[in-house]
């Protein structure tokens, strides 16, 4: 039974969390565990590597390689593999995997086909880069149109390992290639800096030849050994990975082939709207590549605190509503304690986020200028590299709502307001390409942040009005407490002004004691803030320490 306590503020906290961390600690028991500390010193040591050579490079370079270059490939491998994996990954586990083998190794030949037309798009309808600024461009594009084509020869055994749940293969895959690819770049930037996009693209080609090489000695001692035995793995030899004629079955699986051509034909359009800034930056030259070059690094940088912080919580809690509620059903049409307690949930999680992102906000504005020139000196520093940083912080307040008020939704929806939704989230879309090139035509790089800072606003709005729906003829109200507490508010308040203050008087000064004096200044406003939030908002609290001694204890036991 769920209980109400007016003081403590925790009317089906401990309930909701109890049931969370039951799920946690029961799904996904006999995957293994992949180590959160190995993929954070792989993440890390991949941001310090970065970090170096963004000082010996141009910021043209930068923009042809992050923005131009990495399209080509992200839209071959994209264009090549992604409908095959999706229609492989949803057949049957009982399925013939000879023939889901032949049929993903024709990822290769259509990503060689993709590879040749868009490369040729790259080198004769694009604007191609000052040779004197920009060399061996044309260089660059065959090495990256061939990196594509190398990383699908992983592609049957990708679909093998994520089919039979091999989590940390992938990972630690993914993880080496990309710190093999980082160690190569320093290398020759401190050795060559004069090869230009030879650089970059020889360490493309290293890192996809690495991806492949992993999985493929992985297969070569996991086939035939004893843990292949003892698993039933559908597979008993190295040679069952190539293609192959079938004597009593077609060569292919024809309606895995048909539901590939049906995936095949919404590429396109995920695409594009997946990788829609890029597309507009390339196509249109709404930015020169210098500006590209600087906008992705802050893009880059930006979304750090969104993977590490917020993508973690709407992937759990989403799991959590899931469980907890029926779907397409209304409040009051549930379980009544059921929705006390997810309405608790999403209320305490929409408060630690608001605040989170409030935080960034505040902070964000004062120390952008600082936290650029440390990552990546004065390429990143000088121009409009703060300016975007400092937009960008408030981008992540409203992606952090929209991640739980979506999170929500989308657990909450029925099958048929969900599909409804998809058509909202394509006008939504839409209307960002058009406003990303209308902005940007009036403020330059920025004009992509505020177009999507208008988007999430459309989609958190959106959201909004399906919470308030849902919980209207419920008691439960969980949108009307995320007001900060208005002594929390002053700090927030208190501590814009006072960094702002410290930024003007002590950043025009470049020496260390200076800006040390200005972290040191951040630092105490941050402590004045994390004070307050801890006397002033009692339910949030306890939300968290029992979100974090819940999960401590279990794993002790």
């Amino acid at each position: 039974m769920v209980t109400c306590s007016r003081e403590g503020g925790r009317c089906g906290v401990n309930s909701a969390v109890t049931a969370l961390m039951k799920y946690n600690y029961s799904a996904g028991t006999n995957i293994g565990p992949v180590s959160e500390t190995q993929q954070v010193m792989f993440r890390g040591l991949t941001f310090v590597l970065n970090a170096f050579t963004l000082r010996f490079v141009s910021k043209e370079i930068i923009g042809v390689v992050n923005v131009r270059l990495t399209l080509l490939y992200s839209t071959v491998v994209f264009l090549a593999r992604e409908a095959f994996r999706r229609a492989c990954l949803s057949g049957s586990t009982e399925q013939n995997w000879t023939q889901v083998i032949n049929l993903l190794w024709l990822t290769v030949p259509v990503g060689a086909l993709w590879s040749v037309m868009l490369g040729w798009v790259w080198l004769c309808l694009l604007e191609v880069p000052d040779p004197a600024g920009t060399p061996h461009y044309e260089v660059g594009v065959l090495l990256f149109g061939l990196s594509a084509v190398v990383e699908l020869l992983a592609e049957p055994l990708w679909v093998l390992a994520q089919a039979h749940m091999f989590v940390r293969l992938k990972v630690i895959a993914e993880s080496l290639s990309i710190i093999v690819k980082c160690l190569l770049t320093v290398l020759l930037v401190l050795l060559v800096p004069h090869w230009g996009l030879y650089i970059f693209s020889l360490a493309q080609l290293a890192y996809t030849s690495f991806l492949v090489l992993c999985y493929v000695l992985y297969f070569v001692k996991f086939l035939g050994s004893q843990e292949a035995e003892k698993s039933s793995f559908p597979l008993s030899r190295v040679r069952d990975l190539l293609p192959k004629c079938t004597r009593d079955k077609p060569v292919v699986n024809w309606r895995l082939a048909k539901l590939t051509w049906s995936f095949f034909k919404q590429s396109f359009l995920k695409q594009i709207l997946t990788e829609g800034e890029r597309y507009v930056m390339t196509f249109l030259n709404v930015l020169n590549f210098g500006d590209q070059g600087v906008y992705d690094i802050v893009n880059n940088l930006g979304s750090l605190v969104a993977r590490f912080i917020f993508q973690p919580i709407e992937e759990s809690f989403y799991i959590f509503f899931a469980k907890v509620l029926e779907r397409g059903k209304q409040a009051k049409q549930q379980n009544t304690d059921d929705v006390t307690m997810a309405a608790a949930v999403l209320e305490c999680l929409l408060k630690l986020v608001l605040l989170i992102g409030l935080t960034i906000t505040v902070f964000g504005y004062a120390y952008s200028h600082l936290a650029l020139d440390i990552y990546g000196g004065s390429l990143l520093s000088s121009g409009s590299g703060p300016s975007l940083l400092r937009y960008y912080s408030l981008y992540v307040l409203l992606l952090a709502v929209n991640g739980v008020t979506e999170c929500f939704t989308f657990a909450a929806m029925s099958k048929e307001q969900v599909d409804r939704y998809n058509f909202v989230m394509l006008a939504l879309s839409a209307s960002f390409l058009s406003l990303s090139y209308f902005l940007t035509q009036w403020q330059g790089s920025v004009g992509f942040i505020l177009a999507n800072c208008l988007n999430m606003t459309l989609r958190i709005a959106h959201s909004v009005r399906y919470i308030q729906g849902y919980f209207s003829h419920s008691s439960s109200r969980p949108l009307a407490g995320l007001l900060p507490s208005p002594a929390l508010l002053l700090v927030f308040l208190g501590s814009a002004g006072l960094t702002a203050l410290s930024e003007v008087l002590l950043c025009c000064d470049s020496g260390w004691i200076s800006r040390l004096v200005h972290i040191a200044v951040g630092a105490v406003c941050l402590l004045a803030v994390l004070i307050t939030a801890f006397f002033t908002e009692t339910k949030l609290v306890h939300f968290i320490r029992t979100q974090y001694l819940s999960r401590y204890t279990k794993k002790g036991m």
